[in-house]
């Protein structure tokens, strides 16, 4: 349940390269500022949760190369421009900004450390609380679906350990419900163009879960043949009257959830909670490049990962990232506070 996605190494920090799973582990060091504003952008760190202490490292690792105000105001710029979508960023940036800009820059670069460890560590017990919240809803759920199979659930994206410092948010109750001997399923959606769901299948094998990993178009049939007992997804922000960005296609989950009267939950801690964003029509949708569609990219018979191209590189394209899922189809929100339904966040 736990993996070294992002670790402060003396002056410089250490990140699982995710660009590279799960077809190989490989860490990187970045020592830099503009090393850690790529390393967001680019997707080697994914996932709300685990971006926004990515971005609290990257403040620590601005302020020891120059802790002055330009210095301070330069690291928050930067960073708040790599990913609009995800409010964890944003609220990490704003958590440095309040505790450093009053400091002395002579100050700032061991509070900066200081602080960003202790986001991490807030990570990791607030998504262990996620996971005992969501394992009362595993059990309720397990009871009523009054059947003898392993209980079955499914997701979308990757929400486990590797999109944060630990645990998961929409994981977290999986390996709860895996601590607490529960036999269980999981349907694990492949999540196209950036295949964030092979992430989630290889951490769910890491941890013996038993999984099968889907085409994401294969989800409401599963749904409509009565195959899965809930949907639980992470998200990357959450508006104040419930609406939900998540990762592009968990709307039409919730829509088939709905259809065939499943439950359709979201993890995420209370820091992906935009109490200033009214609705999902207010949150920005970040459009990625048009070449995540065009090419794939595999393993080769030779060991190396490389690129292929599916489809000239003319052919128009439209990749958002995200989708919004209306607080009307979601059953509940599953926080490190407790469980609330939509309409009961502010």
């Amino acid at each position: 349940m736990l993996f070294e996605t992002i670790l402060r190494h003396g002056q410089h920090v250490r990140i699982l390269d995710q660009t590279r799973l799960p077809l190989t582990w490989q860490s990187v060091t970045l020592t830099s500022l503009e090393e850690m504003a790529h390393a967001i952008r680019s997707m080697q760190v994914r996932g709300a949760p685990l971006i926004g202490a990515s971005a609290a490292y990257g403040v620590a690792l601005a302020m020891q190369a120059d802790a002055s105000d330009a210095g301070l105001t330069h690291a928050l710029e930067t960073l708040a421009a790599t990913r609009p979508t995800a409010v964890n960023l944003h609220w990490a940036l704003a958590r440095m900004q309040t505790l450093l800009a009053p400091l002395a820059p002579a100050e700032r670069s061991a509070a900066a450390w200081a602080e960003a460890d202790q986001i991490r560590i807030e990570d990791i017990a607030a998504n262990q609380a996620i996971g005992q919240h969501g394992l009362s809803i595993l059990k309720s759920t397990l009871l009523e679906s009054r059947t003898q199979r392993p209980l079955q659930s499914m997701t979308h994206c990757n929400a486990g350990a590797l999109a944060t410092c630990g645990w998961g948010t929409a994981l977290a109750p999986v390996y709860a419900a895996l601590q607490a001997g529960i036999a269980q399923h999981v349907w694990v959606s492949e999540t196209r163009p950036r295949n964030q769901g092979y992430l989630t299948a290889a951490e769910l094998a890491a941890n013996q879960v038993p999984h099968t990993l889907i085409a994401d178009n294969a989800a409401g049939l599963l749904l409509q043949q009565g195959k899965v007992d809930i949907v639980i997804t992470g998200a990357d922000r959450i508006a104040a009257n419930g609406d939900t960005a998540n990762k592009v296609g968990t709307y039409l989950k919730a829509l088939a959830a709905r259809e065939a009267g499943v439950p359709f939950y979201i993890a995420a801690p209370w820091s992906t909670i935009d109490l200033a964003c009214p609705n999902g029509a207010a949150i920005p949708i970040e459009e990625r490049s048009a070449e995540e569609l065009r090419l794939a990219t595999g393993l080769l018979a030779d060991g190396e990962i490389a690129s292929v191209r599916c489809i000239d590189a003319t052919e128009a394209v439209c990749n958002p990232a995200f989708d919004i899922t209306p607080a009307a189809l979601i059953t509940g929100i599953i926080t490190e506070r407790g469980v609330f339904a939509p309409g009961e966040l502010v």
